[in-house]
């Protein structure tokens, strides 16, 4: 399938402000899964754009606004062309979890098997992990006991946190949104030795007006699978990755610094569509 979709990202100020360095992760990249055919980014003020690749080959553009502004908007325009894999079965077996380090030794997988910013792996999360996976002895079979268990232990309450929320405080309130469903499922999955990283990207749905997160894990023999514990379902094609990291931190659709007041207002719209 192919969409249309508009982000746009606005700032207003109570007081102008100056100095602002900002970076954009907004233009995701082409892979066997989905394929950008347009993309535009629009800054206003108006200033130039730099382009450049993170530690997870992320897209991140870098701009800076230093005179004094009231507001600052960033739009982005994309189409893009979405074939996934076609979904694993539910009940193949790829791989033992019992010998699941024996498949990461030539792996890059390390940095998504350790805590991060939003992400812990304490004996809590690994006795969560073991009582979500109890009687599963295959690693595709525990990564989809976890996220079921993710998604039923987990209610979707939208705003009853922030992006900067960790995942023990979801775990304590027992509600979030998506990006706290991710960094529970990516928590427990870690906890039993299973490589999992954070994407940040789109659901398209006639509703969508944010990103939506989810979470890939390695599966020895297959690679890289999304699942998505907020819908309790494998990625398809109406999902649209534009980033992957370690966690939220890793990823942030925007993020910046400025000189100036604190009182600020930030809209978001996400306006998604099937191509014509």
């Amino acid at each position: 399938m192919k969409w249309d979709i508009v982000h746009q990202t606005r700032y207003t100020y109570a007081a102008p402000v100056k100095n602002s360095f900002n970076e954009a992760r907004l233009q995701p990249f082409s892979n066997e899964e989905q394929t950008v055919e347009r993309f535009e980014l629009q800054v206003l003020p108006v200033t130039r754009l730099n382009q450049y690749h993170d530690f997870y080959s992320n897209i991140v553009h870098h701009f800076e606004v230093v005179e004094p502004h009231s507001s600052l908007l960033i739009e982005s325009r994309l189409r893009v062309a979405t074939h996934p894999h076609a979904p694993l079965a539910e009940t193949i077996a790829p791989w033992p979890l019992a010998r699941i380090s024996e498949a990461l030794k030539d792996t890059r997988s390390y940095e998504f098997l350790e805590v991060s910013r939003y992400v812990e792996i304490s004996p809590e999360v690994w006795r969560l992990a073991v009582d979500a996976a109890i009687g599963q002895t295959d690693t595709w079979q525990a990564a989809l006991a976890i996220m079921r268990s993710v998604h039923g232990r987990i209610e979707y309450v939208p705003n009853s946190t922030t992006v900067h929320t960790h995942m023990r405080g979801v775990l304590q309130e027992g509600r979030g949104v998506c990006q706290d469903f991710a960094h529970v499922m990516i928590g427990l999955c870690r906890a039993l030795q299973i490589p999992a990283l954070y994407v940040s990207g789109y659901l398209a749905t006639e509703k969508a007006s944010a990103t939506h997160a989810w979470t890939e894990v390695f599966i020895p023999g297959i690679g890289w699978r999304a699942l998505d514990p907020t819908h309790n379902c494998q990625a398809g094609e109406t999902y649209i990755k534009i980033a992957v990291g370690r966690d939220y931190a890793d990823v942030p659709p925007v993020t910046g610094t400025y000189k100036g007041t604190t009182d600020r207002r930030l809209q978001v719209d996400v306006r998604i569509k099937p191509a014509a």
